[in-house]
């Protein structure tokens, strides 16, 4: 059972969102690498496309990389800020995998096609799937502090 907001320790949940937040960015981009290798695709694309969200397209590829890091990393720590405070502490995993994959149609659907076409000329399939290792890595690494800490 969730505890109430108020009875949390403020700094262990910071503390959460933080080692969450990093596995989840550092891990999401995986299943869309190993598709763009196995198929060939070029590996940079996404990486372009995120970059192109904060600068022009005349940047180069070092600005369009750098520029992707800071759109990849606040992105997946703004929705972890979000959904640590929403996910049940049973099933977190599952909870934080069904709540990404709905993230990622909201992102790839709905935001992407109107605001970064880069984004949305991706394939769509290995960019949920990038969606869902969020919410996996996002959701395990909950799920151990948690279980950690009770």
């Amino acid at each position: 059972m969730r505890r109430p907001l108020r009875n949390r320790n403020a700094g262990a949940l910071a503390r959460d969102w933080a080692v969450a937040g990093a596995a989840a960015t550092v891990l999401s981009g995986i299943p869309s690498t190993v598709y763009s290798m196995l198929t060939g695709a070029d590996v940079l694309a996404p990486t372009r496309a995120a970059g192109r969200m904060l600068l022009s397209a005349g940047a180069s590829e070092v600005q369009l990389v750098v520029a992707a890091a800071l759109v990849h990393t606040a992105v997946s720590f703004f929705w972890g800020a979000l959904l640590i405070f929403v996910l049940p502490r049973k099933h977190v995993a599952l909870w934080a995998v069904i709540a990404a994959a709905l993230i990622g149609v909201l992102d790839l659907r709905i935001i992407a096609p109107s605001y970064f076409p880069e984004v949305a000329a991706l394939a769509f399939w290995p960019q949920m799937a990038d969606h869902v290792m969020w919410g996996a890595s996002f959701g395990l690494a909950l799920a151990r502090r948690w279980r950690a800490r009770t």
